[in-house]
């Protein structure tokens, strides 16, 4: 009778786990079907998992600390400032290798929203098919690094623009503003790459000397992913004269609704202060009274 009624307890216990199981599944397929779904960039979004740790997006205010970075204080003041506005829908996520392809989905509408902003040089281009936000980093405001190899001493070195002459930097004509702003300087040479991952990992090997970067949260500013590892030269800083906005699908069918909330919230979070703040916290935007601006 014991093994009788062991069987059964097994055999009730696999049912009730299967059960459970189709039940977990059928939830998770409803809140899938039920959000609106954002394609994300894989490093950034698992940074954004560790920075939010289950916390309620809506009432972080504090943008300090680890995982912390520029693309992360978007994607959280994205979704605050559509909450403020109304836009009540929630989302999931599919993080992977995506980067220009964001904009493809983004014009024939399987993306709402890039929590990634976009320079307003490459967002005009697509005003036909997306709307273009309020500001969320005003012009002036990205003051980038020079991020390089800790090994590269030549690129540590440098103080002015003149120093830049025997330097070579990477980056792509995919971004406006930063390839613009590259061409201005006077470079040894400028190399093109459209993959991000590629080029940080060219400058981890010193194949090219520096990239310009956000400046980091980390206590000494530097960068680092599996095995790549950047710093910036210390207290030197170009500035990226352009302005950055979220740009949201015109052929998403909740395309309007989401643009309407965003800058409703925009402009609450400016006027709160919140915005320059957690680009503050987070270490993007620097003290220029500290950091040597080497193209004003």
């Amino acid at each position: 009778m014991a093994n009788l009624s062991s069987g059964f307890h097994r055999v009730l216990f696999t049912k009730v786990l299967l059960i459970v199981t189709l039940l977990c599944i059928t939830q998770y397929v409803y809140a899938r079907n039920n959000s609106v779904l954002i394609y994300i960039r894989d490093d950034v979004y698992v940074d954004y998992l560790q920075f939010v740790a289950d916390r309620d997006i809506s009432i972080i205010d504090d943008f300090s600390g680890e995982n912390i970075r520029r693309d992360v204080v978007d994607m959280i003041i994205a979704q605050q400032a559509l909450k403020l506005g109304g836009f009540t829908h929630r989302f999931s996520y599919a993080p992977g290798k995506v980067n220009f392809r964001n904009t493809k989905m983004l014009q024939n509408g399987q993306l709402l929203i890039s929590f990634d902003s976009y320079w307003q040089q490459d967002a005009l281009p697509l005003a036909n098919k997306v709307y273009i936000s309020d500001e969320v980093i005003r012009n002036g405001e990205y003051v980038a690094g020079i991020y390089t190899s800790p090994q590269n001493s030549k690129t540590l070195a440098v103080n002015q623009l003149s120093d830049l002459t025997e330097l070579s930097a990477i980056s792509t004509p995919k971004w406006r503003t930063d390839w613009k702003t590259l061409q201005q300087l006077p470079l040894k040479s400028l190399t093109q790459d459209d993959s991000w991952l590629s080029m940080v990992r060219m400058v981890n090997i010193q194949w090219i000397d520096f990239i310009l970067m956000p400046f980091n949260s980390t206590p000494d500013q530097s960068f680092t992913m599996d095995k790549v590892h950047l710093v910036p030269v210390k207290n030197i800083g170009v500035v990226l004269k352009d302005s950055r906005h979220f740009v949201i699908s015109k052929a998403h069918p909740k395309g309007q609704e989401a643009y309407l909330a965003i800058n409703k919230g925009l402009k609450i979070l400016r006027k709160q202060g919140a915005i320059v703040k957690a680009y503050q916290q987070a270490g993007f935007f620097v003290d220029t009274d500290i950091v040597k601006i080497i193209n004003p």
